[in-house]
């Protein structure tokens, strides 16, 4: 068993520190989060993680509907194997696998040594033979040990061979702040794969995408990162209906609609985002949140048509603003949206710093206050003093 650090349940989630905000967080619908905790009852965990019955949706948090994926694709494709540290008898250290050993066996859900090189490169030689491994990485500060199987030979093999090889990898990465957590396990590292020819990086914000992106996911023929925001694991939301067209794993999702600026987002600031729009609203603007999801490739006709719209922009992610995806999200709409922006686009992220312990964090996180400074900043350009 793997004797990595966990994150400690005691330690206080993410959110604003003092002084107090200067406008009120106004939790977006949904009602508050869960702490980023385990749960405790196994019982409850497993059964969530049972295939859906021909009811109406079911309310789950997100780790459960990313269990519930896994199962599902289990049962449906033979092809599909687990692997990595502790996936199997303790079911992950956040339980997204749970009982899924049970259920499927040893042979299908694999207790890997601590290796992610030899996690990575046994799922590229699984996939030479016909299998769809679905890889877990304990925390996303673990994933550099595989980078450079990842970007040397998972990301190339499809055009290494002409074609003849396909790679049906996915990478499932624990991902981001705010659980109080030890180096390494706080890491926002998806600028390093987005410049990844080869690669698609996927990332939900609610139950309904974590479900429907990993069985994407797992059935798509090209290597998937699955980044998943961890501090947002405990947060219900309901599952789509099953008459509910799913969207495409590669467009953007408007969250909110808008009319006044375009927030992007992804992953763990999505919600983020969500607050500070109903706090605008005592600005009087309408602020339009759009979910990126698929950070590789980009949707870019949904942001374009997006900003075009409102004329005013600003990019947010936990990641260090320097080199992140923000900086090519802005430029591209710079280049695409140019006369019809009002003012230059902003970014909020993450301070050009190492990851700070964990009581620090909440002054590196983006949070409502930054984002609000920087809409506001948007609407400072054109004005008279």
């Amino acid at each position: 068993m793997s004797t990595r650090t966990l994150p400690s349940s005691d330690l206080p989630a993410a959110g604003p520190t003092a002084p107090a905000p200067r406008r009120p967080v106004v939790p977006s619908p949904g009602g508050p989060a869960d702490p980023v905790t385990q749960p405790q009852d196994d019982t409850q965990t497993r059964a969530e993680n049972q295939p859906a019955p021909d009811a109406e949706p079911r309310t789950l948090p997100l780790a459960r509907a990313l269990g519930a994926a896994l199962r599902d694709a289990m049962a449906a494709d033979d092809r599909v194997v687990l692997l990595g540290e502790d996936v199997g008898r303790l079911g992950g250290v956040f339980r997204i696998t749970d009982g899924l050993q049970d259920a499927f066996g040893e042979h299908r859900v694999v207790d890997t040594p601590l290796g992610e090189a030899g996690i990575v490169g046994a799922a590229v030689g699984l996939a030479m033979r016909g299998y769809r491994p679905v890889c877990e990485i304990q925390f996303d500060g673990f994933v550099y040990p595989a980078f450079d199987q990842i970007v040397t030979q998972l990301a190339r093999l499809h055009q290494r061979s002409g074609g003849h090889l396909r790679m049906p990898v996915t990478i499932r990465i624990p991902y981001g702040g705010g659980i109080g957590a030890v180096e390494h396990h706080s890491e926002s590292p998806e600028a390093y794969f987005a410049h990844t020819p080869g690669l698609r990086l996927l990332t939900p914000s609610t139950a309904a995408d974590g479900y429907q992106l990993l069985r994407e996911a797992v059935a798509c023929d090209d290597p998937v990162i699955f980044f998943e925001p961890k501090r947002r694991y405990w947060e219900r939301g309901p599952l789509a209906a099953a008459e509910d067209p799913p969207l495409p794993m590669d467009r953007a999702r408007v969250a909110r609609p808008g009319t006044d600026v375009t927030v992007i987002a992804y992953g763990p600031t999505v919600r983020t985002c969500l607050d500070a729009a109903t706090a605008a609203e005592a600005d009087g603007r309408a602020v339009e949140v759009v979910d990126l999801r698929s950070l590789a490739p980009v949707d870019w006709p949904t942001l374009t048509a997006s900003v075009r719209r409102t004329g005013r922009a600003v990019v947010v992610h936990e990641a260090t603003v320097t080199g992140g995806l923000g900086a090519e999200i802005a430029a591209r709409l710079t280049e695409e949206c140019f006369y019809h922006l009002e003012a230059p686009i902003g970014r909020v992220g993450g301070y050009h710093t190492p990851y700070p312990p964990a009581r620090l964090e909440k002054d590196y996180l983006p949070d409502l206050d930054r984002i609000l400074d920087a809409v506001d900043r948007t609407f400072s350009y054109g004005t008279t003093s």
